[in-house]
């Protein structure tokens, strides 16, 4: 008789089941992409196990070669994908020590020919840095902290007229938003005026001193989002259409949606104009006109005043209309955070009480629910279900999966568990379980703008970062 198999080793145990039973041999669920372990990561708490999950504080932002960690007055940015160790360190100057001001959200905004870092504090200042550190724009959104910022937007192909890119920002019951292309074009000014510069170092100084007075500020929306109270977390989804019984004119709608600790999940149709009543249409019109009037005959009679070099303090912009639309209300829990899709129409919720809400952003439905799953993090994800038959299709040796090859899914993190699974949409089954460290985080590199339908179809991945390890592994989409 053979020997038992107790007597076996374990490796070379595996070994044998691997060569008889290949079917049964374990299939890698992720995929080592790099590392981020190094010196400049003490200041955030490196070295001690969790610190990448329990500090509040840390904010992280993954473009598809570089990561973007920041806490409270300082930012770093890593190399973890062909940039040789590539470090950059940030530390903004204009934070206003007396309000106590710290770096509240960070995100990457990526277009074809540059990528910039944007920067959310707690005073409501967006920033703008280059990925080299450079300060390109500081502006005033609306007094407050802002929590998040979100790059959105549909790709440009046959079926859309127009392509759907931006850039919102949510507050605690205030939401706003920016258009790509203006963001692109200033963006475009600052880099071309930053060769001038390196070409011609004697007009640095001019320009510099120039640049505060030329530069010209991010025109953008901005609405009230708080009828059913401060809102944890917000986003704008879409263009909607307009209302019934309202004026037409050429301008947009938007809808919205928030998510807080007084109603679950809201919705909010957004207006781009201050005011669409005809009463407010004619108001625009009259009062503008007539206060001109005023003012000119005041002038003839006492005179202009004298001329002031003294630059006006900034307004704050006012509110855009928002309408309410629905809400639900659950007390006692809370809307904690929000997920889109890319393509808006779906968005997953977790709630303080462990539940996953799948909300229809089109129909304002809840479709699907999840339970237990406290502190968990949802992101969506592509997975290849259809390699067979694409690549049966195709003559190619070499096929490129296209976008039909993907269906949509949702990956959970529930970090209480130790897991990460995957459930396909929108009413698929759970199609794998991975298990992973205590001290990881899932992240998902930031959209790209500009891209045209000839370039090859990128699916949209999820990567996971173990804080303990400095390990980044990407979730495989092949099942």
């Amino acid at each position: 008789m053979g020997p038992s198999s107790d007597s076996i080793s374990s490796p070379l145990k595996q070994r044998i089941q691997g060569f008889f039973f290949p079917a049964m041999a374990r299939r890698p669920y992720t995929t080592v992409l790099g590392c981020i372990t190094c010196e400049e990561l003490d200041d955030f708490g490196s070295g001690k196990e969790g610190w990448l999950v329990d500090n509040p504080n840390l904010i992280c932002a993954l473009d598809s070669h570089f990561l973007a960690l920041a806490n409270r007055s300082i930012i770093l940015i890593l190399g973890w994908a062909g940039s040789d160790g590539y470090k950059v360190k940030i530390r903004p100057s204009d934070l206003s020590p007396i309000k106590a001001e710290y770096i509240s959200a960070l995100e990457w905004l990526v277009f074809d020919e540059f990528k910039v870092l944007l920067v959310g504090t707690s005073c409501g200042y967006l920033l703008i840095y280059s990925s080299n550190g450079d300060l390109i724009l500081k502006q005033m959104i609306h007094p407050g902290r802002i929590l998040k910022i979100r790059v959105h937007g549909s790709k440009r192909d046959s079926s859309h007229e127009s392509s759907f890119e931006e850039v919102s920002i949510a507050m605690p019951g205030v939401i706003a938003r920016i258009e790509a292309s203006d963001i692109q074009n200033t963006l475009q000014k600052w880099f071309e005026e930053s060769k001038a510069r390196f070409r011609d170092p004697k007009s640095d100084s001019r320009d510099m001193e120039d640049s505060g007075n030329s530069f010209e500020k991010l025109a953008y929306q901005v609405w009230n989002v708080s009828k059913y109270g401060s809102c944890a977390d917000a986003a704008i989804i879409g263009v909607m259409p307009p209302p019934l019984m309202e004026l037409q004119s050429s301008e947009r709608y938007f809808c919205a949606v928030t998510v807080g600790k007084d109603a679950v999940i809201s919705a909010f149709r957004l207006s781009e104009d201050k005011s669409r009543s005809l009463v407010g249409a004619i108001l625009s019109k009259v009062v503008p006109a007539t206060f001109s009037t005023i003012a000119s005959f005041s002038k003839m009679i006492w005179q202009s005043e004298p001329k002031t070099s003294k630059k006006p303090d900034p307004k704050g912009q006012d509110f855009a209309r928002a309408s309410p639309l629905t809400c639900l209300k659950d007390h006692p829990r809370k809307g904690e955070k929000l997920t889109l899709s890319p393509s808006g129409t779906l968005a997953a919720v977790t709630d303080s009480l462990g539940r996953i809400l799948l909300l229809d952003t089109q129909a304002l439905v809840v479709v699907r629910l999840w339970k237990g799953y406290r502190d968990a993090n949802c992101l969506f994800m592509e997975m290849l279900i259809n390699r067979d038959t694409a690549s049966s299709s195709s003559n190619s040796i070499e096929y490129e999966p296209a976008k039909n090859d993907y269906c949509l899914c949702l990956a959970i993190h529930a970090p209480r568990k130790g897991i990460v699974e995957i459930w396909q949409m929108r009413t698929g089954g759970r199609l794998r379980t991975i298990r992973c460290a205590t001290g990881s985080k899932l992240l998902q590199p930031s959209s790209r703008f500009g891209s045209s339908i000839a370039t090859p179809y990128i699916p949209l991945e999820v990567l996971l970062l173990n804080g303990d390890s400095g390990q980044i592994s990407v979730l495989n989409r092949i099942l």
